[in-house]
């Protein structure tokens, strides 16, 4: 049959309809795709109030209206109160609503109002966060973003017209155009294919692609089932739906050939969506979600040990449970950094602000910290290391003379055939000469195609001689494909027959190219009788029915080609090394021509491994091999993801480079999936990043953004959870010696939110040199490690602080409390605030927006105790002594704080000491 295949319609006849189900109203599930796979296409698009030419732009308005966006669930706008929802249920946010509460019964409601205050606040900047983030989002995603062919008409009556739109904007009834490396935007029922393979593997697992087509129309009525010998009908197990041939899935993907679909299931109701319903697996948690996690969780169960303590304790000791109680909630007040999402989000924001500029799209913020994490970068060589520009560059017979013939027959080769051009298909064009082609134009016309694909490796058309009886078959390709369907060689003018021995000269001919680092395509030729009728089938050999025209082929020769490796391509890998990325190449072409584009790029190549070595090593050799290997080459998608995953197995973090529809499986795979302005929208949709600049310069500095953007978060978390703890250290041994709070919970909040506006400058900061001179991860350990020991060393600075306020001011009396902790309030600000100076004094001078931000910090934290404002928050004006006490306890902390900064550098950020680095 014909590789064209159309849905049959009202149009050609009922008789075609004769045993077809009645089509369903248009629903999401299983049961309306299998019911909608074999129905008749003029009743299905009747059920669907459609037709062949589309639907109105009027009619698709409404649908838009009342289906709403073809989105996934996780990337549709949410409602204000999906938003405020979420907020709510933020650990913290739950938790300061409860201490409010407690502060409320305890009998401090002004403490238990400035705390629901915050609380409050942290609900309304987390919103305004989410609603900023979900709009740089979007903007995101529409810069990336593909298009959908559709068809559709101005108004009822109308011509139909093809344009393009947002995949956001289909809706049920809307007739799609599909091409090889478009993403299937819905699920959608064929009307009309040619030659398409559809890639289901993200939804069935299936290694290779699946052919698609138009139900056939059936004549006769469906089989009946068997029947049991109780008389019951034996029971049928029904294909998965991804096994439907005529049903396109969202989220699959155009491989080859070309499709006309009508659309059923748009946005949460496609059979993708109801799978992750089922399945409920979300996306693995990220670096920054990881690292957010561990630290709360840490102050989570130091709050869960410090509160009952205090509790115990001070009620023991003073006998008053109210007082008692007010402690409690001091210690978890102190232990909870009220704005750290904010703060880590606001870090992120930033650090894809800086990538933009440099010209990086970051479609999903997270992966920021991911990339910092990057310790092997697979590239494609075409494109990445080359500047993907392939240049024609003489035409040679078996023997490598030079001879016009392969290039001309290359050449109307592809003048006639229909689906896109890539690059090598343009360079190809080019090597014929003038007078070939405009022969060609006037004497041939196609008959039919197969296109090239990643498994065959080459790619035939077929095209009728207006003055020659026959057809003449085309092929061109790998020479490791096409050398073995020939059978003869034009030699001299002459066909002779192809012996071993012309074939070993034809092979030294096609590696003497490939080892100057040339792209080399066979071209033969073959006439073959005509058949009657426009087109005939043109299948795979060894299917049946075999009408295959690519066996006994006659070689013509050789086409040599040629692409350009990048200038920067050389300085790019230098800058990867001194990163500590390991830099693997991963490609469909030949291994020769990857290694001679590796020597030019300044890659040493370690080790090669091609496509079917790679595929005789199971899982476990694979994972020992991949560390050894430097270039992959003859690969497929699958083993393009088989090398990711074999990666990750041996412990790294893996950033792949693609642009194909062959890259996509990979790109999803990897930790983070680096996609380029001008790929395959399928490719662009799976990356995390998009790189408008094809080039591994521009990936080198986005790696190194990824670092110093996971410095900055590491940082505000490392010294908040060890400044917390001190806090919260500090109020249990006040709670055991001291009649009154050393600070209210009011305060402890204002203390934190000045303190977290001061961290909010950091997402503009430098880091330390040496901070990106290697793959960085979240080290929760080395946190815990700076933790147990700074935590203490603050709260030791802080008891000293009591004792001097105690015995050298004076107050020590419940009445004096006011003043106390107006002192300790000050004492606090100034040195938290000033540690976060202290710690980045190896990154350079700072920043202005941090000098400035800190600065205020400290001025208002100073002089509040001295405004009217201070009675609000429980404080009374201190005595003049209190600058001599400042001045005696706040530099000696920071001078203890500055010898903890080797431990904060090597053991947190993983920095090397100078006595580490002088010594090698």
């Amino acid at each position: 049959m014909d590789r064209t295949h159309e849905a049959g319609t009202a149009a050609s006849g009922t008789r075609g309809t004769a045993g077809r189900r009645p089509v369903p109203p248009a629903a999401p599930g299983e049961p309306a795709l299998r019911a909608h796979a074999d129905a008749d296409a003029f009743a299905l698009l009747r059920g669907l109030e459609t037709s062949r030419r589309g639907l109105t732009e009027s009619a698709a308005a409404l649908r838009l209206s009342a289906h709403g966006e073809n989105v996934p669930a996780a990337d549709r706008r949410r409602t204000a109160g999906t938003r405020l929802r979420q907020a709510l249920a933020s650990p913290f946010t739950g938790l300061m609503t409860v201490l409010g509460a407690l502060l409320a019964v305890a009998g401090s409601p002004a403490s238990a109002a400035l705390v629901l205050l915050v609380a409050a606040l942290g609900i309304g900047l987390r919103l305004w966060h989410e609603v900023r983030t979900e709009r740089h989002a979007r903007v995101l995603r529409a810069r990336v973003g593909s298009t959908v062919t559709v068809r559709r008409r101005p108004a009822p009556g109308s011509a139909p017209r093809e344009s393009e739109v947002p995949p956001a904007d289909l809706v049920p009834g809307d007739v799609v155009l599909l091409r090889a490396g478009d993403p299937v935007p819905a699920d959608a029922r064929l009307l009309r294919s040619r030659d398409l393979l559809v890639d289901q593997s993200s939804l069935s697992g299936e290694l290779l692609p699946a052919r698609k087509c138009p139900p056939a129309p059936r004549t006769v009525p469906a089989p009946r089932r068997a029947r049991h010998r109780g008389g019951g009908a034996a029971p049928v197990t029904a294909p998965p739906v991804t096994a439907l041939g005529s049903v396109l899935l969202a989220g699959s993907t155009v491989t080859r050939g070309e499709a006309t679909a009508v659309v059923l299931a748009t946005g949460v109701r496609t059979h993708a969506e109801e799978l992750g319903r089922r399945a409920h697996r979300p996306r693995p948690a990220s670096a920054v979600d990881r690292g957010v996690r561990s630290v709360s969780w840490t102050l989570v169960r130091c709050m869960l040990v410090a509160a009952p303590l205090v509790l115990v304790v001070n009620g023991t000791v003073s006998g008053d449970t109210q007082q008692a109680l007010l402690f409690a909630v001091a210690v978890t007040v102190g232990l909870t950094p009220e704005l750290l999402p904010l703060i880590v989000g606001t870090t992120l924001l930033r650090g894809a602000a800086r990538l933009r500029e440099t010209g990086v799209l970051v479609t999903r913020p997270d992966a920021i910290h991911d990339l910092g994490a990057i310790d092997v970068a697979c590239l494609d060589k075409t494109g990445t290391l080359t500047e993907d520009r392939v240049v024609f560059t003489h035409s040679v017979d078996l023997d490598g003379r030079p001879d016009p013939g392969p290039g001309d027959a290359a050449a109307v080769a592809v003048r006639f055939q229909s689906v896109p051009r890539d690059g090598i298909d343009d360079a190809l064009a080019g090597a014929g000469r003038d007078d070939s082609a405009m022969l060609a134009g006037a004497l041939l016309s196609p008959v039919d195609e197969l296109p090239f694909d990643h498994e065959r490796r080459r790619a035939a058309v077929v095209l009728r001689d207006a003055h020659e009886p026959g057809e003449l078959v085309i092929v061109r390709g790998d020479p490791d494909t096409v050398l073995p369907r020939c059978t003869r060689v034009l030699r001299d003018g002459e066909r002779v027959e192809l012996t071993r021995s012309l074939r070993a000269i034809a092979a030294d001919t096609a590696d003497g190219h490939r080892a100057r680092g040339m792209r080399v395509v066979a071209v033969a030729t073959r006439r073959v009788p005509a058949r009657p009728g426009p087109r005939r089938a043109l299948t795979v050999l060894g299917s049946a029915p075999d009408p295959e025209p690519e066996r006994d082929l006659v070689l013509l020769g050789f086409v040599g080609l040629v692409d350009p490796v990048r200038a920067s391509a050389a300085a790019a890998v230098e800058r990867f090394a001194g990163q500590g990325v390991a830099v693997k190449v991963l490609t469909g072409d030949d291994p020769r021509v990857a290694e001679q584009v590796c020597a030019r790029a300044g890659i040493a190549v370690d080790g090669l491994l091609d496509g079917p070595a790679l595929d005789a090593l199971d899982d476990v050799a694979l994972a020992r091999a991949v560390d050894r290997t430097t270039v992959f080459a003859r690969l497929g998608p699958l083993q393009k993801e088989r090398v990711v995953t074999a990666l990750q197995a041996r412990g790294h973090t893996v950033g792949f480079l693609g642009d194909g529809v062959n890259d996509v499986g990979a790109l999803r795979t990897a930790d983070v999936g680096i996609g380029v302005d001008g790929a395959v929208p399928a490719a662009r949709a799976a990356a995390d990043i998009v790189l408008t600049e094809r080039g591994p310069d521009v990936l080198v500095g986005a790696v190194e953004e990824g670092r110093r953007t996971l410095g900055r978060a590491t940082r505000y978390l490392t010294v908040t959870a060890a400044l917390n703890v001190g806090n919260a250290l500090s109020v249990v041994v006040a709670s055991a010696v001291l009649p009154f709070l050393p600070l209210l919970p009011s305060q402890l909040v204002l203390q934190s939110v000045l303190f977290s506006v001061a961290a909010l400058s950091l997402s503009f900061d430098r880091v330390e040199p040496g901070w990106t001179a290697r793959p960085r991860r979240w080290d929760t350990r080395g946190m815990l490690r700076f933790m147990a020991v700074f935590g203490p060393l603050s709260s030791a600075f802080d008891l000293l602080t009591f004792w001097a306020v105690w015995r050298w001011l004076g107050l020590d009396t419940p009445q004096e409390q006011a003043v106390f902790q107006a002192v300790w309030f000050m004492e606090g600000v100034l040195s938290q605030v000033l540690v976060l100076l202290l710690l980045r004094t190896r990154a350079g001078r700072p920043a202005r927006a941090v000098v400035v931000t800190v600065a205020l910090v400290v001025a208002v934290g100073v002089a509040l105790p001295f405004t009217p404002l201070a009675p609000i928050f429980g404080m009374a004006v201190p005595p003049p002594t209190v600058w001599p006490l400042l001045a005696a306890v706040v530099p000696p902390f920071l001078l203890c704080a500055a010898a903890t900064r080797s431990l904060y550098l090597h053991h947190v950020l993983g920095v090397e000491r100078p006595a580490d680095r002088s010594s090698t």
